[in-house]
């Protein structure tokens, strides 16, 4: 086995650091497990690609979600969101625990969509978010919206630091993010994918499994070379969710499908690394400074969900879950309503692309065990809630 390799600090300032880290997290032989590399090339103190001081989401950033598209996804959201709520008791305290809000685009929109009515008094929104810089960045954005209807916004470092939750945790983007193990197939059993430090350079390498995978049994690969990725902290983030939400809804929206899909259609894996809306060649060419992610592994997600007590209320794609939530009334309004035929051919184009732009994007709506018998329900209830 290869000793751990030292990492001298040089003149390249946060690169340098980030190898200092990486090497500190090495195993003795100087094999990193990728979900120990990727927790570090993403959340890293100071050095991460989460921690930097910079800004990654957004046009003007490194990538963009469905909340950038238009506010229609937020407040579309906000529909079903009011339709839990109407499920509560009153006056109870409705909390939207929102988890990786980033920089608080989705919660402006959620928070304008649920706008206070007569006799229901406004919303208590909490961002739950790891970066500090995100974190000040999301509650600026969600306060000036919760000023013009009246609610308050929270931020936490955890879920776990609020105690029980009645009312909706959602999470848009937040499962892909979450530090993934990657194995590889060899014909005869898995072998664990990691990387090591060469040079200064971080490259891809491999180790015998030595800790257990969590969850269902891995599946038998028809060909060598097949790769597979699971997450145990995004699996352990919705057993987190479980032990929380007393009562009311969680709304899960990230790209992903279930494992036998993954494995037919991407036998070699999802890893992704993206900067400046561009996806790289090589995801390991930048740690720290580009974004890292991996499709999420809905059968594992899904069956954690069950083992923890939670009830699935539905799983579909994205433009299913809009088209359920309302989406076509609230576009119709906005097309009445707009101030000009080019504002009116802006959001057609943005509709579009929210329907059609996010194809892989799947929706999970798990239900607090009390509250589900009340929380299936047909289209047409959004509307009335």
């Amino acid at each position: 086995m290869a000793p751990r390799e030292t990492v001298e600090r040089s003149d390249d300032g946060p690169a340098a650091a980030l190898r200092e880290r990486l090497a500190a997290v090495a195993d003795p032989s100087g094999f990193i497990p990728f979900d120990r590399f990727m927790e570090t090339a993403l959340y890293a103190d100071g050095v991460g690609y989460y921690a930097r001081s910079g800004g990654p989401l957004g046009p003007s950033g490194d990538f963009y979600t469905a909340p950038h598209v238009d506010p229609l996804f937020g407040e579309s959201l906000a529909r079903r969101l009011r339709s839990v709520r109407a499920t509560l008791p009153r006056p109870e305290r409705f909390r939207v625990v929102e988890l990786g809000p980033g920089d608080g685009t989705l919660a402006a929109s959620v928070i304008t969509g649920l706008r206070p009515a007569e006799g229901i008094p406004p919303v208590d929104y909490v961002l739950v978010e790891r970066s500090p810089g995100l974190r000040a960045r999301a509650r600026e954005h969600a306060r000036a919206s919760a000023e013009r209807t009246g609610g308050s916004v929270e931020v936490a470092d955890s879920l776990a630091a609020l105690g029980p939750v009645q009312g909706a945790v959602i999470a848009n983007e937040f499962l892909d993010a979450q530090p993934a193990r990657r194995l590889q197939w060899s014909g005869h059993g898995w072998a664990e994918l990691g990387v090591r430090l060469e040079g200064g350079r971080v490259v891809p390498a491999h180790a015998p499994v030595t800790e257990p995978v969590p969850g269902p049994p891995l599946p038998r690969a028809d060909e060598p070379g097949t790769v597979v990725e699971v997450s145990p902290a995004a699996e352990a983030a919705v057993r987190e969710i479980a032990d929380h939400l007393a009562a009311g809804l969680c709304v899960l929206i990230d790209y992903g499908m279930d494992e036998p899909e993954l494995l037919a259609a991407h036998p070699r894996g999802t890893l992704e690394a993206v900067r400046g809306h561009r996806s790289l060649p090589d995801p390991l060419e930048a740690p720290g400074q580009a974004d890292l992610s991996a499709f999420v592994n809905f059968r594992r997600i899904r069956a954690a969900a069950r083992a923890a007590g939670l009830v699935e209320v539905a799983f579909e794609r994205q433009a299913e879950a809009l088209g359920r939530w309302g989406f076509p009334v609230l576009l119709e309004e906005a097309l009445r309503t707009a101030p000009s035929p080019a504002e009116a051919v802006r959001r057609r184009l943005a509709a579009k692309n929210l329907l059609f732009g996010f194809d892989r994007f799947q929706v999970l709506e798990l239900a607090a065990a009390a509250s589900a018998p009340a929380l299936v329900i047909s289209p047409g209830e959004e509307d009335r809630a």
